[in-house]
C-alpha cells in the first residue's frame, strides 16, 4: 500500500502503521463524548435548563465531578496495575463500551418535565465519567503498542487532534441540521430542522447523547480489529487482581526509586486537576457568564473544538523542540495567563477595567451570535485556551512515556490516572464550595487559577523529559 502525506499502512520508518491509525480514530471518537457531554452541549443544558440556574447548575456539576474523581482514584490504579498483569485491554474495553453505548442514548430523554429526575441523570453522568476513565486507562496503556518506538508523541497528539477534528464535524453538523433552520435564512442552511425533528424541547441538546454513542461504537471498530492488544499472561481476572495489587503497592513503594515520576504524577495532581475543572466547567461558565443560549455554545464548541486540532500539533512539535517537560510548563503557564484574563470579560465589561453597554454600541455585525466585542474578545480568549489545554494533555502522556520503565508502562499509567482524577474531586470541591459560597461563577474559578500555578512551578523538580538529541 502506498503512503499516504507520509503515512503507511505497514508502519514503515516515518510513517503510521494501520494500529497506529486505528488508535488514533479510537481515541478521537471517546473523546467526542467529553467534548459534546461534560463541556459544550449536555453540561451546560443540564445546568441551564434541568437544574434551572446557572450558579447552582455550576455547583451541582461540581458535586458530579466530585463523586466522578473519588471514585476513579480509587479504582484506576488497581486497574492499571491488574490488567499488566492479564494482558488483554479490549475485552474491557468491549465492556466498557456495552455501558456507556445504552447510558449516553439514555440522555435523549433528559426533558425538564417528563423526563428522568436531575438527581437520575446526575447518576448516570458518574457511571458515565467513570466508565470513561476506566477506559482512558486501557486505551492509553496501549499507546506504546501502537506507535513504532519514537512515535509516540506523534500518535498522542493525532489522537487529540482528531478528537477535536471529530467533534467539530459534529458540532458544525448539530448546528446546520437543528439549530440554524427557521432562525437564519442562509444558502445551503434547510428551512426546517432535518427528520422533521423539533427544537422547542431542547432537542438538539438531548442528541448529543446518541450522537457520542454512535461516534464512539464506529470508532471502536477499527481498533478492536487492528491495534495490537497486549497477549495474555494465562492468570485468571482474580490471579490478575491479587498480583496486580501487590504489583500496585510494589510500584507505589518503588516510587523512591522512581523519583522525577514520582515527582510529575504529584505535580500533574495539581496542574489536570485545574485543566479538568476547567474543561468540566468552561462551558457553563461561558453560558452563564455570557448568557449564551443553545446558538452560540455549538459555536463556541466548533471554534474551540477547530483550535484544540492545533493544539494536538502542537504538542508534538513543542515535544521535539523544548522537550516533553518544558512544553507542559509553557502550555500551562500559556492557559493561566489567558484564563486569568478570561475571568475578567463579561457582557458588560472588557478584561476587569473597562465598562461596556451593549445598548450604547451598535452590533459587530448583522449576524445571530457574537454581536458584541466583549462576546467576540471572550471568543478568542477561549479558543486559546483550547490549544493550550489539548497540547497539555498530549505532552503530558508523552512525558510519562518517556519517564516510566517500559516494562511496568500500564502500572504507571494506572497512577497517571490517579494523578489526574485523585484530586479532581478536591478541584471540583473547592469549586462547588467557592460557588455557594460566592454566588458567583468566577469565584468558583478562582482555585483554577491556583492549582494550575503550583502545577508549572511544581515541574521545574522533575529531572529528565529533556529535547531528545
Amino acid at each position: 500500500m502506498s503512503d499516504v502525506a507520509g503515512v503507511s499502512a505497514g508502519g514503515k520508518p516515518g510513517g503510521l502503521s494501520k494500529g497506529a491509525l486505528s488508535w488514533i480514530f479510537h481515541q478521537g471518537s471517546r473523546d467526542a463524548y467529553v467534548v459534546l457531554i461534560t463541556i459544550y452541549i449536555f453540561a451546560p443544558y443540564f445546568s441551564r435548563v434541568l437544574v434551572g440556574d446557572p450558579v447552582k447548575g455550576q455547583a451541582t456539576v461540581a458535586d458530579i465531578a466530585t463523586a466522578t474523581g473519588l471514585l476513579t482514584a480509587v479504582t484506576a490504579p488497581l486497574l492499571g496495575a491488574s490488567i499488566e498483569r492479564f494482558g488483554p485491554r479490549k475485552p474491557f474495553l468491549i465492556g466498557i463500551l456495552a455501558i456507556m453505548l445504552p447510558l449516553l442514548v439514555l440522555l435523549w430523554f433528559a426533558q425538564p418535565n417528563d423526563g428522568p429526575s436531575v438527581a437520575l441523570i446526575g447518576f448516570v453522568l458518574i457511571v458515565l465519567g467513570l466508565s470513561y476513565n476506566w477506559g482512558d486507562v486501557l486505551n492509553n496503556s496501549l499507546l506504546s503498542r501502537a506507535a513504532e518506538p519514537g512515535q509516540e508523541p506523534l500518535v498522542s497528539g493525532l489522537g487529540y487532534a482528531m478528537a477535536n477534528g471529530l467533534s467539530v464535524s459534529l458540532l458544525i453538523f448539530m448546528m446546520w441540521a437543528f439549530v440554524l433552520p427557521g432562525a437564519v435564512d442562509w444558502p445551503g442552511v434547510p428551512a426546517a430542522p432535518l427528520f422533521g425533528l423539533p427544537t422547542d424541547n431542547n432537542e438538539p441538546a438531548r442528541l448529543s447523547g446518541p450522537m457520542a454513542a454512535g461516534v464512539m461504537l464506529l470508532g471502536a471498530i477499527p481498533f478492536l480489529l487492528w491495534t495490537r492488544d497486549a497477549p495474555r499472561t494465562g492468570l485468571s481476572m482474580a490471579a490478575s487482581l491479587r498480583h496486580g495489587a501487590r504489583l500496585l503497592v510494589d510500584t507505589l513503594s518503588n516510587l523512591k526509586g522512581h523519583k522525577d515520576v514520582a515527582t510529575f504524577l504529584a505535580t500533574r495532581m495539581l496542574y489536570c486537576d485545574g485543566m479538568t475543572a476547567l474543561l468540566v466547567f468552561s462551558g457553563l461558565f461561558a453560558a452563564g457568564l455570557m448568557g449564551w443560549g443553545a446558538l452560540e455554545m455549538l459555536a463556541y464548541g466548533i471554534c474551540l473544538s477547530i483550535f484544540g486540532v492545533l493544539g494536538g500539533f502542537l504538542a508534538p512539535w513543542l515535544d521535539r523542540t523544548l522537550g516533553p517537560r518544558r512544553a507542559v510548563q509553557l502550555e500551562i503557564f500559556g492557559c493561566l495567563i489567558v484564563l486569568i484574563a478570561a475571568l475578567g470579560m463579561g457582557r458588560d465589561r472588557i478584561l476587569y477595567f473597562w465598562s461596556f453597554d451593549p445598548a450604547a454600541h451598535a452590533p459587530l455585525w448583522n449576524g445571530p451570535l457574537f454581536r458584541t466585542l466583549p462576546e467576540v474578545l471572550y471568543l478568542g480568549l477561549g479558543l486559546l485556551i483550547a490549544v493550550f489545554v489539548t497540547a497539555q494533555y498530549a505532552s503530558s502522556r508523552t512525558l510519562l512515556v518517556r519517564l516510566a520503565p517500559p516494562d511496568r508502562i500500564a502500572a504507571f499509567f494506572g497512577l497517571f490516572a490517579l494523578s489526574g482524577t485523585a484530586t479532581v474531586w478536591l478541584g471540583s470541591l473547592l469549586v462547588a464550595l467557592a460557588t455557594r459560597v460566592f454566588q458567583s461563577q468566577v469565584a468558583g474559578f478562582v482555585p483554577i487559577v491556583g492549582l494550575l500555578l503550583l502545577g508549572a512551578l511544581g515541574l521545574f523538580l522533575v529531572k529528565g523529559g529533556e529535547r531528545e538529541a
